[in-house]
């Protein structure tokens, strides 16, 4: 089996940021880091070369197939923030509604800029995306730590 590419690094998040060459999206990254760690109350660790992340949980598929996985996180990325909520896209639909304006995949939310969302839906999707995992992460014996 392949291991996992995105894994924790010891890559110092504030130094990652500062390296955001992008003004606007460099100052979006220190507001989610914020909202993040008030939301959560964990501190924020580096997983791989551009996700930052909040919590661990530990996953073992009906294949076989276990992992370790930041719970909530987002990446700065050129084209836009990607925010890992902790919910499908089809979960977070009632949340999506009051955001504003994003993009969304699979388990992953775009948004361009902070400007164009509303903070406090924002706030109130990672609390449910947080609940969401912490739920699954049970049901399923899957341990989470803050780590």
């Amino acid at each position: 089996m392949a291991e996992a590419k995105t894994k924790p690094t010891k890559t110092g998040v504030k130094d990652f940021i500062a390296a955001v060459e992008n003004d606007t999206r460099r100052a979006d990254a220190e507001t989610l880091l914020k909202v993040f760690a008030k939301v959560t109350g964990w501190k924020a660790q580096m997983w791989g070369p551009t996700i930052i992340g909040y919590g661990r949980y530990t996953y073992t598929y009906d294949s076989g197939r276990s992992g370790d996985m930041c719970v909530v996180g987002f990446s700065p990325r050129g084209s836009a923030l990607s925010i890992y909520s902790g919910m499908y896209a089809e979960e977070a639909a009632p949340y999506l509604k009051a955001l504003g304006k994003h993009k969304v995949a699979k388990a992953c939310i775009y948004i361009n800029k902070l400007a164009d969302v509303d903070m406090a839906a924002f706030e109130k999707l990672l609390k449910a995306g947080l609940a969401s995992m912490k739920k699954q992460a049970k049901e399923k014996g899957w341990p989470i730590n803050a780590d």
